[in-house]
């Protein structure tokens, strides 16, 4: 059995912003290209669009992240 790459937890921080910005992107992506279908352009339209608001939403998710973190610990308690 194949054992799946596993990074060090240092870099949880990069891999949860590729995921969520993917995952979020692919979303959007999917209800924003949903008048294309018709056309059955759906796939190209979403892969299009997934891909331009994928690379544009990864960066800005990876710099955000730890100043959205600070301010949910800021206005949350653990009681």
């Amino acid at each position: 059995m194949t054992q799946m790459l596993k990074l060090p937890s240092r870099y949880s921080h990069f891999v949860y912003g590729v995921i969520q910005a993917g995952l979020t992107c692919a979303i959007a992506a999917a209800i924003a290209s949903i008048p294309f279908a018709e056309e059955g352009l759906f796939f190209q339209q979403w892969l299009r669009s997934w891909s331009i608001s994928w690379l544009t939403m990864l960066p800005v998710v990876l710099l955000a992240a730890p100043f959205i973190r600070r301010m949910v610990e800021r206005m949350t308690t653990n009681s």
